[in-house]
């Protein structure tokens, strides 16, 4: 029996055409995955049936639940709509929870906008909800804030508000991009068992294809405010009659091409017996503060010309040994050098080891001044030099830096508003160059990008490393993209490297279980026969 039924589906906003023509069925009980990059409407045509649409919005065709029109409801007919037969999930959990309230208290609201029902039987009921997203009360007590728990348990409890009310239709807007590939397993088997013990429906969102594919029972293949192809998720698999599938498709596997490794073996990087402590909260008044060892005696080298990568989950100390490595915080045991020279924290470095190094971070908007033009924010790191260069030679050294990523000359003047994605990632990219760095650290780089766009960025880099000598610190949750461009792996959990190797060598016969683990959670897509 279809369940939801979108039919010549139209919005414009403010008067630009946003998205034409979609057309879309959902049987009850089954999972249906949208696929597309940024910009090609996903988000927004699950608003368009949530009727949580922008003002200026203007919708034409139909939208059907079990028959009813939803765009013949009032406002506040949708409201008790929502909740309770329809209900979302978002992509950041942290900016859909409330930091200020207890993960029981959200829960439970949701139960008592919709149910007259007590404080306490709510709770009751935002207890089981939990239980049933494997958050049981005895480990995971409704008295925790969301800044308590991991992002993967965060988007537990997100599910767990979601699903309070058992709605017929469950909406699922990126829920996992940003989830490390075991926890992103868990939650995707989680939301596969949740459809199967209700009969709702699920739209899983996703600009991955590979993760949908596993998922979806149907997909719809979205790319500028168009469905360019849908139907069974095997068969358009087997078809890919548009050649925008096949270009997601080839994207999501993508393999740059690579210069070879190289043969001097010189150690560029050396660390050495690195520990790092962060204090706990007094158990007592008087008691003495505790600590937690977030790195154990971590110990490996990088050569030059190497890209190296490092994996793990979230928590396991990768961003800790990423800050030791810069010089942003320091260690309780062992060393740090690069190029023979020893890094120190904070002040005590020289400017002229600091130089050898540059970063480029997860987010890229975040990452960068607002205010700021791009010409100023690109020559960021000229501060570091004993003599920045001025005028005319400053000037040409950021064009040359955003030349040298694919940008003009002209794209110095605009603000960081007016780029892409990836765009802006490839002007992170350009600021870490100027500076002429040994080493760039690559902190979760590609994680938040689409998968052409990741793909783009992969080429460019392994450019970049061939024109400029550069070694590479890889570090990232996506073993697939990590497997693509890195010579040598090592693999992190609870702050100790338990495996280390080639690439190939780790991927084709891994040695410790929980690398074993890594490996088998990485979504493989494969056309289907």
């Amino acid at each position: 029996m279809t369940l939801l039924h979108v039919q010549d589906l139209a919005l414009s906003i403010n008067g630009t055409p946003i998205l034409r023509d979609i057309d879309f069925s959902l049987t009850a009980g089954q999972v249906l995955g949208i696929i597309g990059e940024s910009g090609s409407g996903k988000s927004l045509t699950a608003f368009s049936i949530m009727r949580l649409l922008p003002p200026g919005s203007l919708v034409s065709g139909r939208i059907a639940l079990d028959g009813d029109d939803l765009g013949a409801r009032t406002e506040t007919q949708m409201c008790e709509l929502r909740g309770n037969d329809i209900a979302m999930i978002f992509q950041e959990p942290m900016t859909a929870l409330n930091p200020v309230q207890t993960i029981g208290d959200q829960v439970a609201e949701t139960v008592r906008i919709h149910r007259q029902v007590s404080r306490a039987q709510a709770r009751q009921i935002a207890a089981a909800t939990l239980e049933r997203v494997e958050l049981p009360n005895d480990q995971f007590p409704l008295s925790r804030y969301p800044h308590e728990l991991s992002g993967g348990q965060r988007q537990r409890v997100v599910i767990a508000m979601a699903i309070a009310l058992r709605p017929r239709l469950l909406i699922a807007d990126e829920p996992t991009t940003a989830l490390d590939v075991t926890t992103q397993a868990q939650i995707l088997l989680l939301l596969k068992k949740l459809v199967a013990q209700d009969g709702m429906s699920l739209i899983l969102i996703s600009h991955d294809l590979a993760v949908v594919a596993h998922t979806a029972d149907t997909i719809v293949i979205m790319r500028q405010g168009r469905v360019v192809e849908a139907g069974d998720t095997q068969r358009v698999l087997a078809e890919m009659q548009h050649p925008y599938t096949r270009q997601l498709f080839d994207a999501s596997g993508h393999v740059p091409v690579r210069s070879a490794m190289s043969t001097g073996r010189e150690v560029l990087l050396k660390v050495q017996g690195v520990s790092r402590d962060y204090p706990t909260p007094r158990k007592t008044l008087l008691g003495k503060p505790g600590f937690f060892r977030a790195l154990e005696r971590v110990s490996f080298e990088l050569y030059r010309g190497e890209k190296l990568g490092l994996v793990g989950e979230s928590g396991c100390g990768k961003s800790t040994l990423t800050r030791a490595i810069l010089g942003l915080e320091a260690c309780q045991e062992g060393s740090i050098s690069i190029g023979g020279d020893q890094i120190a924290a904070g002040q005590l470095m020289p400017r002229a080891v600091r130089r050898k190094m540059q970063v480029v971070f997860q987010d890229p908007y975040g990452s960068f001044n607002p205010r700021h033009k791009v010409g100023r924010l690109v020559a960021e790191p000229f501060y570091i030099l004993d003599q920045q260069p001025r005028g005319t030679a400053r000037r040409a050294a950021v064009s040359a830096a955003l030349e040298s990523v694919g940008l003009t000359a002209d794209d110095a003047s605009k603000y960081i508003h007016e780029f892409s994605g990836g765009q802006r990632q490839r002007i992170a990219i350009a600021r870490a160059l100027i500076t002429r760095p040994e080493l760039i650290v690559l902190d979760e780089a590609v994680s938040a990008l689409d998968v052409s766009i990741r793909a783009q960025i992969l080429d460019l880099l392994s450019e970049l490393s061939a024109d400029h000598e550069l070694s590479y610190l890889f570090i990232s949750h996506d073993l697939t993209v990590v497997r693509a461009v890195t010579d040598r792996i090592l693999v992190m959990k609870d702050g100790v490297i338990v495996e280390q190797g080639t690439t190939e060598a780790v991927f084709q016969k891994p040695q410790h279980p929980y690398t074993r683990e890594l490996i088998a959670a990485v979504p493989v897509l494969e056309p289907a026969s």
